[in-house]
Parts: C-alpha cells; structure tokens; sequence
C-alpha cells in the first residue's frame, strides 16, 4: 500500500478482513433491513391514523397494537443488528492485532531502530480499535441510517412524489458539504494517531526512567514536554469537534430548510385538495425521520476516516518488506566456523559506515574476543552475525557457505545469545529457561541446565522453585540471578555459537564470580565471541578484535596485543589505572 492509495482503496482493501465474518454481516444486513421496514411501516401508519383521528367514528383498533408490533419487530432486528456488527469489529480487530505483531517479528532490526516500541503498541491498540470502528461499526450507523433515508424517501414519494423531488434539490449541496467534512476528518486523523504515539513514547520513558528523573529534578522537564504533547493532541481533538459541530449544524440547517419546505409545499398541496391531512402528517413525519439519520451519517465521517488512517498506519506495517529469508541449504548443526571477509555495514541515513572493512576467522572450540571505545561497532558486528542487520558488502561464511545461503531459522537455531540487559518474560523460572523452541526439553535437562549456571541456589530458595514466577521481566530476581537465568536458557539451547554482549558489565564482583564460572562450563566446543568491557575478563581468549570507529585496527592475543603497546594496551592501562583507584 502507497500514501498515493485513495481512501476507498484502502477502505477496499479493509473489507478484505470482513469476508472471514460474512455469514455474520448478512445476518447484520438482514436485521438492518427488518428495521428499517418496521420504521418505515410506523411513518406509513401516521396518515390512517391522523385521518381517523379527524373523523373518530373511523377509527381502528388494531392500529395501537400495530404500533407496538412494528416496535417489537424493530427492537429484536436492531439488536440483532447491533450483536452481529459488534462480533464481526471486534474480530477484524483481533485479526489485525495477531497480523501486524506477527509482521513485526518478521520485520528486519533495523525497524527496530527506527520506530520506537511505543508507536508500535499505538498500532497495535487505539489503531486497531479505530480500523475495526471503520470497518463495520461506521458500515453499521451507514447501514442502518442510509436504510433509514431510504425507507423514509419511500414512504414520501408514496405520498406525494411532487412534493418529495422539490425538497431532494437539497441533496447536492448536503453531498458537497459531507465531501469537504471527510477530507477534513482524514487529514486531522492522521496527525492524532501521530500524536498518540509521540505521548505514548514520552510517559514510556519517564515512567521506565522515573529514578533517573527523581535524582535529576527533572520531573517539571518531562512534565513540560509530556504537557506540550497533550495540549498538542487536544488542539486536534478540538478541531475534530469543531468539523463535527459545523457539519452536523449544517446539515441540520439544511434539514430544517427542507421541512420548511415541505410545509410550504405540502400546504399548498392540501389546500388544493391533493393531499389529505393524514398524507400530510406522514409525509412531515418521514422528513424529521431523515434529519438525525443525516445527522448520523455526517457524525460517521469522523470515525470512517479515523479508521481509514488507522488503517493506512496498519497497512503501512504489513506492506513492509521481511527479513530476506530465501536460503535453501539444510543446516541441521553447524560446526561453528565463521568467516568475516572484507565486511562493510552502515546505519540507514549515515554518510560513515558503522563497519568498514573488517576480515576475521573464529574457529569452533576458540574464543574472540571484541573490545574497543564505546560505538566503535562491537554489538554492530555480532548482530550481523543472526542476521539483524545485514553487510552492505562482503561476505560472512559458517562452515564455509554465506549466511544467506541457509534459512533464517536454521541459521538463528546454531546461536545463543547472553546479553548484558537479559530479556526475561513474564513467567515462571521453568518457562523462562524453556523458551521457545526448548519448551519441550524434559526436567531433568532443564535442572542440569539451571544448575551449570550456578542458578540452582537461588531457584531453590524460590517458594515454588522451578514453578516461581518472576514478575513483568523478571523484576523479583536481582541482576546477577537474570544473567544466571539466561545462561542457563543458552546452556539448554546447547549451540555451536555463543555470543556474549557484556555478560557482567553490570553486575558487583560476587554475581560476576558466579557468572563467569558459569559462563567457563558453557564455552567449550563452542564458536565464542565476547563484547568485553572489563579487559581482565578476556586475559585467556585465544583472539582479542580491537575495533575503532567501525575499522579492526588490531588483532592478537592479550599478550601479544599488551606487548604491541597499540589501543588495546591503552585501553588495559587506564581500566587497571581505574581500578587501582577504585
């Protein structure tokens, strides 16, 4: 889908989720129809009525219970209506929800560093209640109030079609008027959901960082900037308000013209005998029957065209290109060897490439080891490595073939990654270490597991052991027992390749301990590369890649790297100077 799609293609392409709930919408259609039929039955009865009442000898008895009928008749199809229409939203909704996060995990990491995780869960929320909104709660009010119109058109052409063409000389400009209120309607929409999504992200950060804005007094600066967004998306609101009022007034205006007319005419008709005073009431019935429902029918224009710029944001999400994923080499367990040659990557947008050049062997059973000043493209470098981010030339090889040569998920199956922020899941302990595709590993393994990273010894002071849970990313373990965690969910996937991002930057010397004899029994027979930030942890890898400003500007063992008295051996004197201090 394109910005350039015009809003009923994109409205089209919406209807496209209804076709799953037909049977649903046609029951809808149905109750809408009988519901119409039963108000357009009660204007009918107006003129017997009206002219019984002028001569009381004539009337009928049956019409009180007529009346009631039709209303009875009326009530069960609106209802019918209304529970149809709502199961057949609120699924489409749903449908979208499962749709866009799916398309998000198969969506490569550079959209990650792009959109924000709060515009996401915009999208994944309010948009998709305003789509399900577009999609058939406004084809419901549309339905429904058109039918309305319709039957009530009928009813005054049944009466008197002269008198009924004269007033539809009104529906030109009423058309003009809807016209200009939706193109209205869909440029403010688009610039709420914007605004949804930039307040979404501020409270985010404030909330997730709340001790850092307590210690900095910066509560009235977010509280600004959070105010500023707030007054920004209230200006939009109002100017939908101020569209809906309008219109609607106008369109009431417009009505009440009408009327006037028809009591011009219409009067003029009686008088000459055309009309009797019954045709007159019906007729006059059926125009204020057709000012709300216009009424209506101009309110919708708000929730269609919010709902049709929600869509489009949807859309947007699921036109996106995935991840290239057209490897066909089987890969059942690879032996780990990895080949960087002559690999040069750059950030979207940015003139200077985040790596240039780089050409390294790691052999299975070795450990590298990746250093270098902050955003000199370590973490760069490994994700390349599951294919997050793709080489803009060169080429990486495992067991001798290119990356892209083997399927996505064979190739992601061959790497376990322990990072230094541990992404841990609402959950319990077992559930956590057995994520994903390890959820079927039996006890047993999962207790070897837990217990070679030195987790055992938490676990088993948890009430429920293996069965605790541990809170929204795991918030009642300590740093030191989430890494631990981790470790042992990497243990239990039992990769050829092992990537550690700054295992224990974060941790005090006792959890590093603990960390660090887990981490000696996970490395063997393994391919290991290490983001190390404490160079003392590394003093044993059998290779240390000195990265620079994107560029390998050494490679060596520590000894052999500490003799050169390059970068490396800087960087090893100012943290031993630092930790001497310390």
């Amino acid at each position: 889908m394109t910005a350039t799609d015009s809003p009923w293609q994109v409205y089209k392409r919406l209807l496209g989720f209804a076709r799953a709930y037909r049977g649903l919408l046609a029951l809808a259609a149905l109750g809408a129809l009988l519901e119409a039929a039963a108000g357009s039955g009660f204007l009918v009865l107006m003129s017997p009525i009206t002219n019984n009442l002028v001569t009381p000898q004539d009337i009928n008895q049956w019409m009180p219970l007529a009346i009631i009928g039709l209303f009875v008749v009326r009530g069960i199809a609106g209802y019918i209506t209304d529970m149809s229409m709502g199961k057949a939203a609120r699924s489409i909704s749903r449908d979208l929800r499962v749709k866009v996060l799916a398309k998000y995990l198969r969506l490569p990491g550079q959209r990650f560093d792009s959109e924000p995780v709060p515009s996401m869960l915009v999208r994944l929320g309010s948009d998709s209640d305003q789509v399900s909104q577009a999609a058939i709660d406004a084809m419901k009010v549309m339905v429904q109030q058109s039918l309305q119109v319709i039957g009530a058109l009928g009813v005054m052409l049944w009466y008197s079609w002269q008198v009924t063409l004269t007033i539809l000389v009104l529906a030109p400009p009423l058309a003009w008027v809807m016209d200009k209120v939706a193109k209205r309607y869909r440029r403010i929409s688009h610039r709420i959901q914007e605004s949804a999504g930039h307040m979404l992200q501020a409270a985010d950060q404030t909330l997730s960082n709340q001790q850092e804005v307590k210690v900095y007094g910066a509560q009235s600066v977010e509280m600004a900037r959070y105010s500023s967004l707030a007054n920004t998306n209230l200006s939009l609101s109002m100017k939908v308000e101020s569209t809906r009022a309008i219109s609607s007034a106008t369109v009431q205006l417009m009505g009440a013209t009408g009327l006037a007319a028809l009591l011009f005419i219409a009067g003029r008709e009686a008088m000459a005998g055309r009309l009797t005073a019954g045709d007159f009431v019906s007729l006059m019935t059926s125009m204020m029957a057709i000012i709300p429902a216009l009424k209506q029918l101009t309110n919708v224009q708000n929730m269609l065209q919010r709902g049709v710029a929600s869509a489009q944001r949807l859309f947007s999400v699921l036109d996106a290109d995935d991840e290239k994923d057209a490897g066909t080499r089987p890969l059942d367990r690879a032996q780990g060897l990895l080949e960087f040659r002559d690999i040069t990557t750059r950030y979207p947008g940015q003139s200077r490439p985040a790596l240039e050049g780089i050409s390294f062997t790691a052999r299975p059973g070795t450990v590298t080891a990746i250093v270098g000043r902050s955003g000199s493209g370590k973490s760069t470098l490994i994700k390349l490595i599951p294919r997050f981010y793709e080489a803009e030339s060169g080429s990486i090889l495992l067991d001798g073939h290119p990356l892209q040569d083997y399927r996505l998920a064979d190739l992601r199956r061959q790497i376990a990654l322990v990072g230094q922020q541990v992404m841990l899941f609402d959950g319990t302990v077992a559930a956590n270490v057995a994520y994903g595709e390890l959820q079927g590993a039996d006890a047993a393994t999962m207790d070897d597991a837990v217990r070679g990273a030195n987790a055992m010894e938490f676990v088993q002071e948890l009430p429920e052991g293996m069965q605790a849970p541990i809170g929204n990313k795991g918030g009642r373990l300590s740093g030191g027992q989430r890494q631990r965690l981790a470790i042992a969910r990497a243990m239990l996937k039992d990769a050829p390749i092992l990537i550690l991002d700054e295992a224990t930057a974060a941790l005090d010397n006792e959890s590093e301990r603990l960390v660090q004899n887990a981490l000696q029994r996970l490395m063997p027979d393994r391919t290991t590369l290490v983001i190390a930030h404490r160079l003392s942890t590394i003093e044993h890898a059998d290779q240390v890649l000195v990265l620079d400003q994107g560029r390998l500007v050494e490679q060596g063992t520590h000894a052999e790297l500490l003799a050169r008295g390059g970068l490396y051996a800087h960087l090893y004197q100012m943290q031993f100077r630092e930790g001497e201090a310390g």
